[in-house]
């Protein structure tokens, strides 16, 4: 989450003098918390009607990150051509003070009380910005009950995350309207936090797309638990939405890290356009693991502990 890898780094620099010229944004403010002013990036696409829009949550590890990067543009603008709507939102970064301010590494106690306090943050955050799109659909043209969460590493924790609260119907989720729920939700390096045990679906959340790196060391491909308290990566949640036949696509990559918190937003355009066809709008009852096996990467280590991802985000 926190560490960009340097492969990463290297793709967003070479291709970023081929950016596309985004259309001209609208910002609005659609919360204040505290201290914080929290600001939404519309860009409309060239369609008229009411259409379907894509929440970008942007990653950092709940420390850093931006609602508009100039490496952005490129998927914004592929989601802009396809006919759908981009919404960029900022949200509160809970864990900047602990990760700003302490000079040694935080306990395993303290990041887990104050990483679960910055992920309910961000998704209270994401919520208040659904429902602002949705008390303004008319004016943004924007079809509310076909809304997208894309999330990038943290972001992609947040989206899934949220739609985890949706689904369980838990007191984040309750400021939404009754019956409200995403039309899908893309997974970019994410997994979910629980504090109570594995995850349970009380009702089946929204078509998920998950791409994951089995050699992330940032976030869980699978599981990375103790007493109970942990994350749930990929594997794992694909293996349970199977069992409730709910619809998820599983885009598991062999000996890849955590530069695929950004790299689908470059690479992977045909399985999102597929997805939000077929999953969101369409709504066909699908379950895909698509597993991709590249013979140019070496082996790399893919079994972490807890503690490995700790020192990996926490780390000083």
């Amino acid at each position: 989450m926190r560490k960009i890898s340097l492969l990463l780094s290297l793709f967003v620099l070479c291709v970023s003098s081929a950016m596309a010229k985004l259309p001209e944004r609208k910002t609005y403010l659609y919360a204040v918390k505290g201290a914080d002013s929290l600001y939404l990036d519309h860009y409309s696409a060239n369609v008229e009607g009411y259409r379907p829009c894509v929440i970008y949550i942007f990653g950092g590890g709940f420390v850093n990150g931006v609602r508009y990067q100039e490496w952005y543009e490129p998927y914004f603008q592929m989601l802009l051509d396809e006919g759908y709507d981009v919404v960029s939102i900022d949200y509160r970064r809970g864990l900047r003070p602990m990760m700003t301010q302490s000079e040694q590494t935080p306990s395993v106690k303290d990041v887990v009380i104050q990483l679960n306090k910055a992920i309910n943050m961000a998704v209270e955050d994401l919520f208040s910005a659904t429902l602002f799109i949705i008390e303004n659909h008319e004016k943004l043209q924007i079809n509310p009950t076909k809304l997208i969460t894309s999330g990038s590493s943290a972001g992609a924790i947040t989206a899934l995350q949220a739609e985890y609260a949706i689904a369980n119907r838990t007191s984040l989720a309750a400021v939404l309207p009754e019956g409200f729920d995403y039309a899908g939700v893309m997974s970019f390096a994410g997994a979910i936090f629980s504090v109570d045990g594995k995850p349970k679906w009380k009702n089946k959340p929204a078509p998920i797309i998950m791409f994951h790196g089995n050699s992330d060391q940032q976030v869980p491909y699978d599981k990375a638990t103790m007493m109970g308290i942990g994350f749930y990566g990929p594997k794992y949640l694909s293996e349970e939405l199977a069992k409730e036949n709910s619809p998820y696509w599983f885009y598991d990559m062999e000996y890849q890290g955590h530069n695929i918190a950004g790299a689908p937003m470059f690479t992977n355009h045909n399985e999102i356009k597929t997805f939000i066809q077929d999953f969101a709008i369409k709504r066909r009852p699908l379950m895909i693991h698509t597993v991709i096996k590249d013979g140019e990467l070496p082996e790399s280590k893919t079994k972490f502990k807890l503690k490995d991802y700790i020192e990996a985000n926490f780390g000083k």
